[in-house]
């Protein structure tokens, strides 16, 4: 529940103040009408509790989701209901985001409302495949299925990325660490021994002045480029957020070599999963593809599935309105076409999500090892490059001396 606080003329003409709890500002004007006869101000309360995030915003993990939805499958099948179960699942939640809307959700479905309408508007950072679920769990009256399934597509999701990032993790550390040691270097290093060879006054071979040359650039030059990389990721960020500009940056991205492959098959299997649990839901299937397509994590092929939208309602076949989608894989466009002729995509989706969720895996373990080597060998060729400027001063120095 939200505060409002409120300026209000009785029946009688008092005026009167006062603090009122409500769903949100239409609900409170709703409910201060049937006491009084005139409404002069109404405005949210704002909390005091600086350290409080606002309500619906936060960091929530899909491995967070999952283990939610679990808990209302279990609780909810058990026959608790809706307002208890929704009260103790955000008392057991070990999120604090999560513990919080679950608090004003549980006391919005006590006041009467719906738990999809609530999540709506008290979660705005969870995903609209989560919210539209439950939506149709309520209206065909199978939430703890609803949950059930989500429960399962978030574990899935929260088990790939996990898989992705773990195979990330070393090749990234190794490139951390040896730009680290190759800064040191360059930076202090390099200037000890060229303070050492000019002192000779030994003429420097090649290798050696192009060394020098980089150490002296990037003692001057580190900085600025700091500052500009900075200023390129804010930038990235800030456009990212406008529609128009994520669309461009995601087209760019699925024309990259190893990151386009990557991204298309995500896109795949993020698009067969998700519409396939909101089929099982029993959310329609025009509906459910719009909700699908908002859910993927690419904005060009989010966007472009949205123009299928209109196809479908139009009288196309899915199939057939997924043919004008070049980005998505023939593979899964068939086989969705052909879950629709037979009346099965629920389940065809379910197993072609299965097969690109394993493809995924593959692709991104296979990018990781080629990638190894190839920093192995770059690191080796630049470590021996530092050793060749060095040593090859001190043995034009040896010869002059004998």
């Amino acid at each position: 529940m939200v505060a409002y606080k409120y300026k209000a003329l009785s029946k009688d003409g008092v005026a009167v103040e006062g603090v009122i709890k409500a769903h949100d500002k239409n609900d409170a004007v709703f409910k201060l009408k049937n006491e009084y006869g005139i409404i002069v101000d109404i405005k949210e309360v704002a909390s005091l509790d600086l350290f409080t995030k606002k309500e619906g915003k936060g960091k929530v993990t899909d491995k967070d989701i999952a283990l939610m939805c679990q808990q209302f499958s279990i609780l909810l099948t058990a026959g608790l209901p809706i307002a208890r179960t929704v009260e103790l699942v955000g008392v057991r939640s070990e999120n604090k985001v999560l513990k919080q809307i679950l608090t004003s959700v549980a006391e919005d479905v006590t006041a009467g409302y719906n738990l999809a309408g609530s999540f709506q508007l008290r979660a705005k950072n969870l995903p609209v495949n989560f919210i539209e679920t439950i939506r149709a769990g309520e209206e065909s009256g199978s939430l703890e299925m609803a949950f059930g399934r989500l429960a399962s597509f978030f574990e899935k999701r929260a088990d790939i990325s996990n898989k992705v990032k773990s195979a990330l993790t070393y090749p990234i550390m190794v490139i951390i660490v040896a730009v680290i040691v190759i800064a040191v270097i360059m930076g202090y290093a390099v200037p000890v021994f060229t303070n050492v060879f000019m002192g000779m006054g030994v003429e420097l071979p090649l290798p050696t002045r192009i060394l020098i040359a980089m150490s002296n650039f990037f003692k001057v030059a580190t900085i600025p480029i700091i500052c500009i990389i900075a200023i390129l990721i804010i930038m990235y960020r800030l456009l990212k957020k406008k529609e128009s500009w994520a669309i461009r940056f995601d087209k760019i991205k699925l024309k990259l070599p190893v990151v386009g492959k990557i991204s298309i098959m995500n896109a795949a299997s993020q698009f067969a999963n998700t519409f396939s649990t909101m089929l099982a839901a029993g959310v329609p299937a025009v509906r459910a593809l719009g909700i699908t397509a908002r859910s993927l994590p690419n904005a060009y092929v989010t966007d472009e599935i949205l123009n299928t939208v209109g196809m479908v309602e139009q009288g196309y076949s899915i199939g057939n309105a997924l043919r004008q989608v070049k980005e998505m894989p023939e593979l899964l466009v068939e086989m969705t076409a052909v879950g629709e002729e037979s009346g099965s995509m629920e389940h065809t989706l379910e197993v072609i999500g299965n097969y690109y969720d394993t493809e995924v895996e593959y692709v991104t373990g296979r990018a990781v090892k080629l990638i190894e080597p190839a920093i192995i060998i770059v690191l080796a060729a630049l470590v021996a490059f530092i050793l060749l400027s060095v040593y090859l001063p001190m043995f034009s120095m040896y010869d002059s001396i004998g």
